[in-house]
Parts: structure tokens; C-alpha cells; sequence
């Protein structure tokens, strides 16, 4: 059966990232940006990683740009932007796509595994982007900030909506302490 463990990245300096190194931990694995309007989300999950990690949580953020050019630097700029910025510690990789035929392996898996539940019930965001959403196939992630967690074993737990803040999520990973 395949897990999250099965899948390399890149790091943010082109080196590979494999996550099997993060077996036995919970992950809550985001798709970033830097230039969305829900890109203060750092500041939430920065405080969600810095008050569970000790308990064996990761945070990791994927750049992509495929969301109205939301993330345009480069890996260095967008490292820079997070420590200056959101005073990011977590791990945040190179850029990657997270639809379409050149999607990262690990985001078709994701996606697979957790389609979703994108609909009139996200309310506001859900209108302020549905015509704006280049997403195409059932699954597809519809914006910045669609989250994944990822239970200890590697297998895809629940998929949150961009809307859907750190700090409810971070009620929700008590269960998996």
C-alpha cells in the first residue's frame, strides 16, 4: 500500500527531501503562497508547529504559483519571505504544481487519497474564487492553503479547504497526540 512515505521533494536549495524521514510523526502538509490573501496563515501554522512539535507534528509548506501568480519568486525569495515575514522554522520546500500534468507525484497521491469538499458550504471563499480556480478535474486543489494531514503511519487522515485555519486544526490534531 502506498504512504506519504513513498514520496521524495525537493528542499528549497534543490536538495532531495525524502518523507520517509518523517515516519512516526504526524504531518499537515500546505500548499503556500506569498502573495494570497490568505497568505497570514503563516502566522497560524508557525504557532501550530511551534506548540506541537514536540509532540511529534510537522508542518510542511509547498510554494505553488498556480493560483492567479500567487507565488512568483524564486525558492531563495520565498525562504526569505517566510523568516522575515512569518519567521517561518518549519520546513518550506521548492516550488511545485499541485494540479495538472506536472504536479508533483506526492499532490496526485494527496489528492487521490483526500478530494476534497469545495462547495457553496465555504461560504464567502468559496465565492470570491470559485471562477478564479484553474482546478479542472474532480480533486483538484482549488487554492492556496488547501492543507493535508497525514497520520503517523503515512496515511492521508483528512483534507482541510483553504479557508479552514490552523488554529481548527490544531483542535483537531489532539485525537492524534
Amino acid at each position: 500500500m502506498t504512504t506519504t512515505y513513498d514520496f521524495e521533494a525537493t528542499a528549497a536549495d534543490g536538495s532531495p527531501v525524502s518523507l520517509s524521514d518523517y515516519k512516526g510523526k504526524l504531518l499537515l502538509i500546505v500548499n503556500v503562497a506569498s502573495k494570497c490573501g490568505l497568505t497570514s496563515q503563516y502566522e497560524g501554522l508557525e504557532a501550530l508547529y511551534r506548540a506541537t512539535k514536540d509532540s511529534g507534528v510537522e508542518v510542511i509548506g509547498f510554494p505553488t504559483n498556480q493560483f492567479l501568480g500567487q507565488e512568483p519568486g524564486t525558492d531563495d525569495e520565498i525562504q526569505e519571505f517566510c523568516k522575515t515575514t512569518y519567521d517561518v522554522t518549519f520546513p518550506v520546500l521548492s516550488k511545485v504544481d499541485v494540479n495538472g500534468e506536472n504536479a508533483a507525484p506526492l499532490y496526485d497521491f494527496l489528492r487521490a487519497e483526500a478530494p476534497g469538499d469545495w462547495g457553496p458550504h465555504l461560504g464567502q471563499f468559496y465565492e470570491a474564487v470559485k471562477d478564479l480556480s484553474p482546478a479542472t478535474e474532480p480533486g483538484d486543489i482549488k487554492w492556496n492553503f488547501t492543507k493535508f494531514l497525514v497520520g503517523r503511519e503515512g496515511e492521508v487522515i483528512k483534507r482541510y479547504e483553504p479557508p479552514v485555519a490552523p488554529e481548527a486544526i490544531q483542535a483537531d490534531l489532539a485525537q492524534y497526540l
